[in-house]
């Protein structure tokens, strides 16, 4: 964990914390809060990860480098994240029919 930023460590130390209390209808309780407001931190965390692939793009830094700072994706996903587009998604299946 010591080369992850503080920040880092301090969420993930407060997943921990989650997981230690001892009261399990306490632990559960609160495991749901963080759950249900998860949607829109996951969104905004997007947006503050565009916002900064976006200002890097901008500073000069090329897609191969910022992949290379998100941690070795592939530099057509980072640009895709300066872009604001979600991974793709596979199509669901379909049912056969009469069934």
């Amino acid at each position: 964990m010591e080369d992850q930023p503080e920040e880092v460590q301090r969420l993930l130390e407060a997943i921990a914390a989650l997981e230690g209390i001892k009261d399990d209808a306490a632990c559960a309780s609160a495991v749901t809060q963080v759950l249900n407001d998860w949607p829109d931190l996951h969104s905004r965390l997007r947006e503050i990860r565009q916002q900064r692939v976006q200002a890097l793009k901008a500073q000069g830094k090329t897609w191969k480098e910022i992949a290379e700072i998100l941690g070795g994706i592939h530099p057509t996903r980072a640009q895709q994240i300066g872009a604001g587009l979600r991974g793709s998604k596979r199509p669901l299946k379909k049912e056969p029919d009469g069934g």
